[in-house]
């Protein structure tokens, strides 16, 4: 049985498959297999069975795809188009492109078909005007995450790193008052600290919780780190089952009535989400700035891309 390559193995096969569309001297199954220093029948046999396609299938696919994108957006010759392709004939072009698309390059054209991709097993096509779109393996599919998923969790990542990172602060460091480049919001501290900020950070989940679920608001007293990371996590946690599971019902416009405000007070859940993922990108950016001016720097951006990078690896595109 052929086992798969490693993420990081795996993309550096791909790469030499990419890198030979633009060049001319890498076209052969066995030009590629020597780039990867592999013999042919192992560099196929383990490409084959990370990416589902054997590596001319893949060339082959991503040349046809990269010719049919100009077809639907320029006037260029067809003759041109197949010979920047890096076809060398308008018949070793015309050929191919009719048993992949259906339909001659021409035809292509005239029907303004506006797509150039065709059937992958992999996810993985080009993306105008010079790369890759890579998406993962069918078989994970079942484990993808959506936008919401990508909001909440990078969330919840963040929040605990940055609570991680204010735990390196003397106890003083963190009641000083902070430049929020704006004013407090009326349900925040009048004057900003670090301590106040990440309260709110925490608190803001568990509020919206006790609001759906008919609870009164929970207490607001524990002001220490290790109150703010346990908050973050079981008020996190509980969170994230309220949006997954509005999602999953197809509740975004649902209303619910919080009847802890005075007077009560009807809310959307795509509003309430929305609202505490505003909030809270903007107090975390806040806290980093913050955190930076008392010393603490390596927090980085809070970028979205590190987090995934971080639990799935770089599957950006390529080229």
């Amino acid at each position: 049985m052929t086992v798969a390559p490693e993420p990081d193995r795996l993309r550096r096969l791909i790469d030499v498959v990419v890198t030979s569309i633009d060049d001319d001297d890498l076209t052969s199954p066995r030009d590629l297999a020597q780039r990867a220093y592999l013999s042919r029948f192992h560099f196929d046999r383990l490409f084959k069975a990370g990416v589902l396609e054997t590596p001319h299938a893949l060339r082959q696919r991503l040349l046809l795809e990269r010719a049919a994108y100009p077809l639907d957006v320029t006037p260029e010759p067809v003759t041109e188009i197949a010979f920047d392709a890096g076809f060398g004939s308008l018949e070793a072009f015309t050929r191919p492109f009719r048993r992949a698309f259906g339909r001659s390059p021409s035809e292509h054209r005239r029907l303004h078909a506006r797509s150039h991709l065709l059937a992958a097993p992999n996810g993985v096509h080009f993306h105008p005007p010079g790369g890759l779109l890579m998406s993962i393996r069918p078989d994970e599919r079942s484990h993808t995450m959506d936008l919401t998923d990508r909001l909440i969790e990078h969330d919840l990542w963040l929040t605990r790193r940055i609570i991680e990172a204010a735990a390196r602060l003397e106890e003083t460091q963190l009641d000083l008052v902070v430049d929020a480049d704006r004013a407090p919001q009326p349900w925040e501290a009048s004057e900003m600290t670090v301590r106040s900020m990440l309260n709110r950070l925490v608190k803001t989940k568990e509020i919206w919780g006790a609001a759906i679920a008919g609870r009164e608001c929970p207490d607001d007293t524990d002001f220490t780190i290790g109150g703010f990371e346990r908050g973050a996590d079981e008020a996190g946690e509980a969170f994230s089952k309220i949006v997954r599971s509005v999602r999953e019902r197809g509740e975004w416009d649902t209303a619910f009535i919080d009847a802890s405000c005075e007077p009560a007070e009807t809310f959307t859940y795509g509003a309430m989400v929305a609202h505490v993922l505003t909030f809270n990108a903007a107090r975390r950016q806040q806290l980093i700035s913050a955190l930076a001016t008392l010393g603490i720097d390596d927090i980085g951006y809070g970028d979205p891309i590190e987090w995934e990078r971080s639990v799935v690896g770089d599957r950006g595109p390529a080229g």
